[in-house]
């Protein structure tokens, strides 16, 4: 079965703002997802944050068709009453986070990929900024033998 990554807010706004110099790990995160390598998700207040900044950058329309067309990339988890409660409760520094943390934790996700790692002290899963997850893949990968 293929691992899952839940990706925060910001990892996704580095995509759709092009927010540089974030771009290029973010999109090579997505390739890994569009490609089949992994299984990539978020929850319903990524995208409702998404929107909210973006629209605000750009217009309503460029917000909707990005949103769209992650839709399709990435499986959008439910924020649930459980997780809320679990989330006020939780003692996080910021509740988003918490938030994002839970619905990670409920949905058994193997990796969290975020900017703010700092947020995630109290993880138990795996979190990582996008640049460290992907050295961790290549420390992973098997080495290249060359021709024999």
């Amino acid at each position: 079965m293929k691992e899952k990554i839940f990706f925060d807010n910001d990892v996704i706004l580095d995509v759709s703002i092009n927010r540089k110099p974030f771009l290029t790990d973010a999109v090579r995160l997505f390739n890994l997802v569009e490609t089949g390598k992994y299984r990539g998700y978020t929850s319903t207040v990524v995208f409702t944050n998404i929107y909210y900044i973006q629209r605000k950058l750009t217009n309503h329309n460029t917000a909707v068709d990005f949103l769209r067309k992650l839709r399709l990339l990435l499986t959008v988890l439910n924020v649930d009453d459980l997780i809320l409660q679990k989330a006020l409760a939780s003692g996080f520094s910021d509740f988003e986070d918490a938030v994002q943390y839970f619905t990670a934790l409920q949905h058994k996700m193997d990796y969290i990929l975020t900017r703010n790692t700092g947020d995630y002290k109290k993880s138990t899963i795996p979190v990582y900024t996008p640049l460290e997850f992907l050295k961790m893949l290549e420390i992973k990968k098997p080495p290249d033998r060359g021709k024999l």
